[in-house]
């Protein structure tokens, strides 16, 4: 069987990692990799090598993203990105095209492989995060998808309620956690000599991305995270570009100058990649953003996360995240919080709601029974 993967960011491809490598491992699939967007921008570190250099074989390259993340030069790359994949279908003919998340350029290429007749299999289906456009692009990449692994049972049941078969639908955890559960993660020393940087007494891992559907800028709500940050004592902080989205370059830009500012207890990395990206949160008090690694991985770590503002609102959250409004003073005060080390202590007895660590066996264990061309056929299943 003919399985594309699909991938278009750092973030996604290192969760597809412990898939990509199952699929090339077994001889029952021929494994087709098609690198879009970000990952062939200069301007988010070329991250189409890190691929290679992990030794994968891009079948497929579909350059997509436009030097602009206005609302016109989105829906522009999305353009390009569809007559790109429809050149990658032509040639590739996959039995089987499989698609993580929630992400526009993803929706296009669910677009262009529906009307290829490529079905689909969606991992990461059924969850809610209302503060993003992210949230009606993940039901809609259901609506095209034929097989759908989902990460909780309650997202099993949206994934139905919206139609699809039930035999159709697999819970098997969300598969970021199978890197924690396989790699073995660096120390804070290694870090120090990996990254060259020093570590304080207090450290937090910074990941902030645009609110989408948010009426406040995103210039001025990263400002407020910043002068939260900058009430902070003996604290150092890692921050990770934001992605390809709606002003995600605003958020860059004010990094690159704060970093630059503040050299001494600040760095700014354009992609840490996988494992040093682990061993950071690892090692961290808190990862602070609103990003989906720090409701779905982070609580696998036993490290906080302070959640900010509305984008990841809606997701099943462990008991270690900590929820607060895009507001400077409740931002600090949540810093403040996770500092104790008594406050640590409570976090070791916290249990993950997204599994243990396993999807990407399970996801391949279906891959390999399943009858593809019966999928093509799609009923829509009501619930009585």
């Amino acid at each position: 069987m003919k399985i594309c993967v699909a991938t278009g960011t750092r973030a996604e491809y290192g969760l597809l990692k412990p898939l990509l490598e199952k699929l090339k491992d077994n001889s029952l699939f021929e494994l087709q990799l098609l690198a879009t967007g970000a990952h062939l921008s200069p301007e988010f570190g070329l991250t189409y090598k890190q691929i290679e250099t992990d030794g994968f074989t891009i079948s497929y390259k579909v350059e997509m993203l436009l030097s602009s993340d206005t609302a016109e030069g989105i829906t522009k790359s999305m353009g390009i990105a569809i007559a790109g994949f429809s050149e990658a279908f032509k040639n590739l003919q996959p039995d089987l095209l499989v698609i993580l998340g929630d992400r526009y350029e993803m929706l296009a290429l669910a677009s262009t492989a529906l009307i290829f007749k490529i079905p689909i299999a969606h991992i990461h289906g059924g969850e809610i995060t209302e503060g993003a456009y992210d949230d009606a692009i993940r039901h809609s990449i259901t609506k095209m998808s034929h097989l759908h692994f989902v990460s909780t049972d309650k997202y099993k049941k949206r994934v139905i309620q919206l139609g699809e078969q039930p035999q159709n639908v697999f819970k098997v955890g969300a598969i970021g956690l199978d890197n924690i559960a396989n790699l073995e993660l660096l120390t804070k020393e290694q870090l120090e000599d990996n990254l060259k940087i020093k570590f304080k007494k207090y450290n937090y891992l910074i990941t902030f991305h645009p609110e989408t559907l948010a009426e406040e800028s995103v210039e001025s709500q990263f400002n407020k995270l910043l002068a939260a940050l900058d009430k902070l004592e003996d604290s150092f902080f890692i921050f990770t570009k934001a992605n390809a989205d709606t002003n995600g370059r605003i958020i860059n830009q004010i990094c690159e100058t704060y970093a630059q500012k503040n050299s001494h207890k600040s760095v700014l990395f354009d992609s840490l990649g996988t494992l040093r990206y682990l061993s950071v949160m690892k090692v961290c008090d808190a990862i602070v953003g609103n990003s989906s690694s720090g409701i779905i991985e982070a609580p696998s770590m036993y490290t906080a996360t302070i959640n900010i503002g509305n984008r990841q609102k809606g997701r099943i959250q462990a008991g270690s995240i900590l929820n607060c409004d895009v507001n400077s003073d409740d931002i600090y005060g949540l810093l403040k919080q996770v500092q104790p080390q008594e406050f640590k202590d409570t976090l070791k007895e916290i249990t993950n709601p997204y599994g243990t660590g396993n999807a990407s066996i399970q996801i391949a264990a279906v891959l390999s029974e399943i009858n593809v061309p019966s999928l093509l056929i799609k009923k829509f299943y009501d619930i009585q």
